[in-house]
């Protein structure tokens, strides 16, 4: 049995879509690997994840029950 061929979305190279292929379905092995762990930090202003859900919370509170004026 022979595993259907994708053409990639970024580079246009043709892939087997296997099916414990990591990342996304469009994409070829080369294209799916993560680039860096840039996304995985925590935001530059913020010292720890309390600190930043406790801002996110907020904001999202801000929004939800502002008054509209």
């Amino acid at each position: 049995m022979s595993f259907p061929i994708r053409t990639c979305a970024l580079c246009g190279e043709k892939f087997e879509l296997k099916p414990d292929k990591p990342g996304f379905a469009n994409r070829c092995p080369a294209c799916s690997e993560p680039e860096d762990d840039s996304a995985t930090k925590p935001a530059a202003g913020f010292a720890n994840d309390r600190e930043a859900n406790a801002a996110r919370r907020a904001a999202i509170r801000d929004l939800l029950y502002r008054k509209d004026s």
